[in-house]
């Protein structure tokens, strides 16, 4: 059981620093030097590398090792033509659901964005996303969904941390983000859809006018 407990904890240690870019695309992990930092056996990082590998963050190579997965540009097209769906549908059940302390956060995260600058604040601007995202997850009450968007979401992350050179305007955010919060105070179900969906819709056309 406490080797379960180490895998699980290494498993959310190494898919952070994967997700923020720590560990780059193509970095070759080594099981004994994994397993020496965090003083466990190699039975956990092996347990930890299959998790990784199972959430698509990591590639096992016979005989060469464990390496960090590259970004498929191809694959987060297809994620994202399923993100965009769920997560307009969370905020459609989250106008029905959401509580008054879950908007007070939103609107805090959203004023915090305000006063960070791209250049110096980008990975603070990039968890208070990703914040965003789980506080209305978290508000839509279905856990189900909440399950999918969760793994849905770090690769989106990861693009995000991938993207840092090429996002330059902090408004990206603010031209989508306080539209939601306002579809959701008004618990219109339709409104926050369609914003939630036109969110996601603003990050992936910024990509594609960037990196294809």
């Amino acid at each position: 059981m406490a080797e379960e407990i180490k895998s699980d904890r290494l498993y959310e240690i190494l898919k952070k620093r994967i997700v923020q870019l720590e560990y780059s695309p193509g970095q070759v992990l080594n099981e004994a030097d994994i397993a020496n930092e965090f003083g466990v056996s190699r039975t956990p990082v092996r347990k930890a590398f299959e998790q990784l590998k199972n959430a698509k963050l990591m590639d096992i190579i016979p005989r060469y090792g464990a390496q960090v997965a590259p970004i498929d540009f191809k694959y987060m097209k297809s994620l994202f033509e399923v993100d965009r769906e769920l997560e307009g549908f969370a905020a459609r059940l989250a106008a029905e659901r959401i509580t008054e302390e879950e908007l007070n956060v939103l609107d805090g995260i959203i004023e915090r964005i305000k006063n960070y600058d791209i250049e110096t604040d980008y990975k603070k601007l990039i968890l208070e996303d990703g914040l965003f995202h789980e506080t209305i997850f978290a508000s839509c009450g279905n856990p189900c969904l909440v399950e999918i968007l969760y793994d849905l979401h770090m690769h989106t992350e990861r693009l995000w941390f991938y993207v840092q050179k090429d996002i330059t305007d902090v408004n990206l955010f603010l031209d989508t983000m306080p539209q939601i919060v306002q579809a959701l105070k008004e618990r219109d179900a339709a409104k926050a859809e369609k914003e939630a969906k036109r969110h996601i819709d603003v990050f992936v056309e910024r990509i594609r006018q960037e990196l294809l």
